[in-house]
């Protein structure tokens, strides 16, 4: 059997797959939104999914399964877990500082950034800035045309002459930069792309042959989903459908719905080392790490992850949207499912519809637990 086989079966679909689309189709009209896919994940498998409406608005292309999503901020998770793996491969430390990375920028970088550690950049406690405009690097990311590992050092050089916006390790604040920075660690540490690492690391073994960055789609057909804008406006594919790719690491994944799950499903049994003598993705305690908050704050935030506890049942929750494409992911790790759904529409209307598409299907996996026999 080769490496990583027991993970490519992971979420595949087994007959009877419950078909959603009557509960996305009301919600979907309520907010008007084009369209929205959703899909549940139990015991590795995939047990329902949907979808409902069109790839753009005002069209006749009826958004699939199978399309391809924009995950924005559901990417962070992904970059720390591809970190994970080069930790558990002896590239990468958890206390690897940033400083010792990049030493070239050892004159223009501002001394609180020198021992800032990569855990502290993968939970959102390394004082990295909230946003990117200070001194315009937003806007200098966005007409950067360079190699990818280019636009992100030009971050990196950025975000890095500036001193950090809380002390290291003792403030939450959530950052796209810090992620972005994480990534190109990296891909510094490893002499590779990003981009290359994630395929070669994770999509790969994990089968998620659909992965890719940027916006999904061929300029002029509409063989993929559109992105729209809050007001409901079709964002044509290109660079202003989508995020710089500078943050790649912070929020550039699409995927489909099927392909996601695989990687949602990787981390729903992730945390039970098996003693089964197969391959697995990483040790179980790598994944508790991933899903244990950094700090007793009220952050609640781990790794790429949001992970909660109410009476006694653990969840991990995130979000995502560039603005075009919302899209958000509920594990419920004690009871092993996970609730996926997605949009390709941003705004409030996007956020809205996929909420309650996720509380909807949420409280059908506790009713159907509740009828079990006792």
């Amino acid at each position: 059997m080769s490496i990583f086989a027991t993970l490519l079966f992971l979420a595949l679909p087994q007959t009877p797959v419950q078909d959603l689309g009557a509960v996305l189709k009301p919600i979907r009209e309520q907010h008007d939104v084009p369209g929205m896919v959703c899909m549940v994940v139990k015991d590795g498998v995939i047990v329902a999914q949907g979808a409902d409406g069109v790839r753009k608005r005002g069209g006749n292309d009826a958004i699939t399964i199978d399309d391809k999503m924009h995950l924005g901020s559901n990417t962070k998770s992904m970059t720390a877990t591809l970190c994970a793996i080069l930790v558990e491969e002896g590239k990468l430390a958890w206390d690897l500082e940033v400083g010792k990375v990049f030493p070239e920028l050892a004159s223009s970088m501002d001394k609180g950034w020198a021992k800032v550690r990569l855990d502290q950049l993968l939970t959102n406690h390394a004082g990295a800035p909230a946003n990117l405009d200070a001194g315009g690097l937003w806007k200098k990311l966005w007409s950067h045309s360079g190699t990818p590992r280019e636009q992100r050092l030009a971050l990196v050089t950025g975000v890095l002459s500036r001193a950090p916006a809380a002390p290291p390790g003792k403030q939450f604040i959530y950052s796209n930069a810090g992620f972005s920075i994480a990534g190109a660690i990296a891909e510094r540490v490893l002499d590779t792309p990003y981009e290359e690492l994630l395929r070669a690391r994770l999509f790969t073994p994990l089968g998620m042959k659909s992965a890719g960055f940027g916006a999904p789609g061929t300029l002029g057909k509409i063989d993929q989903p559109r992105g729209h804008r809050g007001d409901g406006a079709a964002v044509e594919v290109g660079p202003g459908a989508d995020n710089p790719i500078a943050i790649a690491p912070a929020g550039r994944v699409h995927c489909s719905l099927p392909d996601w799950a695989r990687y949602v499903g990787a981390h729903l049994v992730g945390e039970t080392d098996r003693d089964d003598g197969k391959q697995h993705l990483l040790k179980g305690t790598t994944f508790v790490k991933l899903h244990t908050p950094y700090a007793d704050d009220g952050s609640n935030y781990a790794m790429g992850w949001v992970a909660r506890s109410k009476r006694g049942a653990r969840t991990l929750w995130h979000n995502g949207s560039n603005t075009m494409w919302y899209a958000e992911a509920t594990l419920a790790l004690d009871e092993g499912y996970a609730v996926l759904v997605a949009t390709n529409q941003g705004g409030d209307a996007g956020t809205q519809a996929c909420t309650q598409a996720t509380a909807a299907l949420v409280a059908r996996m506790a009713a159907d637990k509740a009828a079990e026999p006792k």
